[in-house]
């Protein structure tokens, strides 16, 4: 049925008024133009919409119908307004991020909480994966939001922000080269065993490469998929990891493990990101979520790569 909305108003307020001519003084124009938005509908319809009463005008079976289909619609209008406002005022909304898992803790701990309390309808979905898993996720729409750490350049991919966060050796107090004082050279770490991501990863890229343009090749003792395994590894004495800062922020701040600076221009270097892909419309929960997470995550803060004052 293509029947105009303003023509269903001049309906339903002739069913309510009882006759044309309040219906026209309500509405503010000439009964005879009331008479034929009437009469244009029961065209359309093919049945008679009105029939006169002691009481003025009443529906017909017809008329009833159309009525309470007025009543509907303008029922959906409203919730759908209601709906509306409430998504604007980001109280409803669903959001899905893809991110490293070495990005978990740091989201977890501070940002996510209190954007969720403060924004309870707005649902979250959070995934994990490596550096593929994040950009295919962000260009195939199934996240609106990416955390990645060390830049793999794509068409598709717009970078909101990012931050040096360098890789640093991770290792227990007790570890050999938990004293040594400044940087270590490259040289010195190749000489222990270390834990590290599977190849693939995009912190084992870095890694690799650093090592590559050294001319040294890393004494792997343990790869895995998993950062609770390297974390776990590192707090042992036998094997220290490489990974940035904010992955272990809780086990430096206790002092289950200590962070060193690693003399080495690629891992200086490194950065995490924020991406979405090239061209899509974030909802206002999602820009609101963007900035939210470059404001309270660890590893978008420009101070978050900075050793412990015990280093």
């Amino acid at each position: 049925m293509d029947i105009p909305h303003q023509r269903l108003v001049y309906f339903q307020v002739t069913v309510e008024a009882g006759s044309v001519r309040q219906a026209a003084a309500r509405l503010d124009i000439a009964p005879s133009a009331v008479s034929r938005q009437l009469s244009l509908i029961e065209e359309a319809l093919g049945a008679p919409l009105l029939e006169r009463s002691r009481q003025g005008v009443v529906p017909t079976p017809v008329g009833d119908m159309l009525l309470d289909y007025c009543r509907r619609r303008a029922a959906l209008d409203d919730a759908f307004s209601e709906e509306l406002d409430a998504y604007q005022r980001l109280e409803t909304g669903h959001l899905s991020l893809t991110v490293g898992e070495g990005f978990v803790g740091d989201l977890l701990d501070t940002p996510l909480r209190t954007f969720t309390e403060h924004y309870r309808g707005v649902r979250l979905d959070v995934n994990t994966g490596s550096t593929n898993a994040i950009i295919e996720a962000v260009v195939q729409d199934e996240a609106h939001i990416g955390l990645m750490y060390h830049e793999r350049v794509h068409p598709q991919l717009r970078f909101w922000h990012s931050s040096r966060q360098p890789l640093m050796a991770l290792m227990s107090p007790s570890h050999p080269l938990a004293d040594t004082q400044g940087d270590l050279p490259l040289a010195w770490i190749a000489d222990h065993p270390m834990a590290l991501w599977r190849t693939g990863h995009g912190v084992r890229q870095l890694v690799d490469e650093g090592f590559r343009d050294a001319g040294l090749r890393p004494q792997l003792s343990m790869q895995t998929n998993s950062l609770s395994v390297l974390l776990h590894a590192a707090r042992s004495d036998l094997t220290l990891t490489l990974l940035p800062a904010f992955a272990a922020a809780r086990e430096l701040e206790d002092g289950r493990l200590v962070a060193r600076g690693v003399d080495c221009d690629r891992f200086r270097q490194a950065h995490a990101y924020i991406v979405t892909r090239v061209g899509r419309r974030m909802p206002r929960a999602g820009l609101q979520l963007l900035r939210h997470l470059e404001r309270w995550m660890r590893a978008f803060n420009s101070r978050a790569h900075r050793l412990p004052p015990s280093a």
